[in-house]
């Protein structure tokens, strides 16, 4: 891409740590404000499975009109890592076509909110190598999400979960994103309880003070009710 669209790209420490419920609250909240806003997100998987995907939840939040495949090129109906989903699916994420995907998406909004896919380490393609006596000899290496990240050039906001551990994986994710050159804009602890524990109130001052990062919360969402969300900018 040319030069960086306006917007933010949100990941996560990893599976299930709410990076769709921050990614649709800022997508909201931009909304409410009066922006154009398209979302993206690489790849989703476990459409198998009952429920709003994701892809669906963050269109209803921006109040977007994109089809499916403007938001979500690649689209797999097992739980499993995107690369491992689209092998499944016989086929390979390429990084070409999402690249032109999102610039599209962009172009046609004032801010762009991409989600990424699991954590910032997870790859979107395998790339093409082998391993020989546990050494992996590569002639094209996998295309992580990092990358993807990098490649589109958002500042990223973390979303975490607040409880126990949460400390190790959210540095262990600023640390990758940083040492990739990405800024890191905040990090998000979700779901916060309305009375949280010394545990969660010392995790996120923690962070903040060990990540050099500022630490935001969101409380439990009622993804059906957007209205009644709290703005995340």
């Amino acid at each position: 891409m040319a030069e960086p669209p306006a917007g933010v790209f949100v990941t996560g420490t990893g599976t299930e740590v709410g990076k769709t419920v921050a990614a649709a609250a800022i997508a909201h909240t931009l909304a409410s404000e009066g922006l154009e806003v398209s979302v993206f997100k690489p790849a989703v998987t476990g459409l198998d499975e009952p429920g709003e995907a994701d892809h669906q939840l963050l269109r209803r939040a921006a109040g977007s009109t994109q089809s499916d495949e403007e938001i979500a090129p690649y689209r797999y109906g097992p739980p499993a890592s995107p690369h491992l989903a689209a092998a499944m699916a016989g086929e390979e994420i390429d990084r070409g076509r999402l690249l032109s995907a999102a610039g599209a998406a962009a172009a046609d909004a004032d801010r762009l909110v991409c989600e990424g896919v699991g954590g910032l380490l997870v790859p979107l393609n395998a790339g093409s190598g082998r391993l020989t006596l546990g050494m992996r000899e590569e002639s094209a290496p996998p295309y992580l999400v990092r990358d993807f990240a990098a490649d589109l050039g958002l500042p990223l906001v973390i979303a975490a979960s607040p409880g126990l551990g949460t400390i190790n994986h959210t540095l262990s994710t600023i640390e990758a994103a940083r040492g990739a050159g990405l800024e890191v804009a905040a990090v998000v602890l979700t779901p916060w309880p309305e009375e949280p524990s010394e545990i969660e109130r010392s995790n996120r001052e923690t962070i903040a003070t060990l990540g050099a990062v500022e630490v935001k919360t969101l409380p439990r969402l009622d993804l059906a009710n957007p209205d009644t969300w709290p703005a995340l900018r």
